[in-house]
């Protein structure tokens, strides 16, 4: 397989790895090094997290998680010394032999939805996103913040941080906003379509500037999924993908099993990572709260998991033996 099936644990337990090498992933997408609260997360914290995933038999792929502080995000007075912060942490990961980190420009706050109890298949628990609720919602404590300050603040960020991603031979993954749709009470929101990640990648030419492919946002967005796949990969700008899909548009929609209609033909998808060449990790993204599922880290329980691994490597199987 080209495509690494990777796996997010919230809990990296001995049992839930093991369970995770049953499975059939072969490795872990997790955050930051464990009983660190930063700023700066260390050598050694990244270094030991990454010899338990790899001690348990799987891979750490990426990292999921140095905290970019809303003064980066929103060019407030403080920055430098965040960014700076941040540039430590990018070292320490990248020279403790992890080399992909997906991060994100949503300000204030990030993944939301108005409702985690939505009703699908079999009384399912998902989550849905509807944009008329926050109608009358009020604005943040940061008031209004504007696409073009977005903009400045990440040109700014990425001209301090590109550099030393390539360094440490970091891979930046971009991952889109959640939902993408701006502004969401005052905050705008720029990681929003196809061609405002394009203008991300020109922003800052390298190699090592790119994206996390998600495809529910993208598919929130009404684009051609498997065309803007085919289109970042050609680019060789598409380091790392999420694999879900919904229903309804970005105003109005709902989260789906994987192996359920939305708005995305899954089949299509993971062909088109194929047949552009994709060779990143690929992990299962939100998924339902099944019946027997604990309570507790919803979008990112277990059964749900095991349904959707088993799916992605039944298309993968497929796609494979008819290439």
């Amino acid at each position: 397989m080209t495509i690494k099936i990777a796996l997010v644990l919230p809990e990296l337990t001995e049992s839930k790895l093991k369970l995770a090498r049953q499975m059939g992933v072969e490795g872990i997408v997790a955050g930051v090094p464990l009983n660190e609260k930063g700023p700066v997360y260390s050598f050694e914290g990244f270094l030991h997290l990454r010899k338990r995933i790899e001690d348990a038999g799987l891979k750490w792929f990426v990292s999921e998680g140095i905290p970019i502080p809303d003064r980066v995000k929103l060019g407030l007075p403080g920055r430098d010394e965040d960014i700076e912060n941040f540039i430590k942490s990018l070292r320490n990961m990248g020279r403790a032999g992890i080399h992909i980190l997906c991060y994100n420009w949503m300000a204030v706050f990030g993944w939301l939805r108005t409702s985690l109890t939505t009703r699908i298949r079999g009384d399912a628990l998902s989550s849905s996103y509807d944009h008329a609720l926050l109608r009358d919602a009020p604005l943040t404590a940061v008031g209004e913040v504007t696409e073009e300050q977005l903009w400045s603040s990440l040109e700014y960020f990425l001209k301090a941080v590109v550099p030393v991603a390539e360094e440490v031979d970091v891979k930046l993954a971009m991952h889109p906003d959640d939902p993408p749709v701006s502004p969401i009470r005052g905050v705008s929101r720029i990681m929003s379509s196809p061609e405002n990640f394009q203008r991300l990648i020109d922003l800052v030419p390298s190699p090592n500037n790119g994206l996390t492919f998600c495809q529910g946002c993208f598919s929130e967005m009404g684009v051609d999924v498997p065309a803007t796949i085919l289109h970042f990969c050609k680019q060789k700008k598409l380091f790392f993908a999420h694999f879900r899909n919904v229903r309804g548009p970005v105003t109005n929609f709902v989260e789906t099993f994987h192996d359920e209609p939305g708005n995305a033909d899954m089949f299509a998808a993971m062909k088109a990572y194929y047949d552009g060449g994709f060779e990143g990790p690929m992990r299962p993204d939100h998924v339902p709260t099944m019946e027997g599922d604990p309570p507790g880290h919803p979008m990112y329980t277990l059964l749900g998991r095991l349904l959707a691994v088993g799916y992605m490597r039944g298309l993968m199987e497929v796609i494979e033996k008819t290439r």
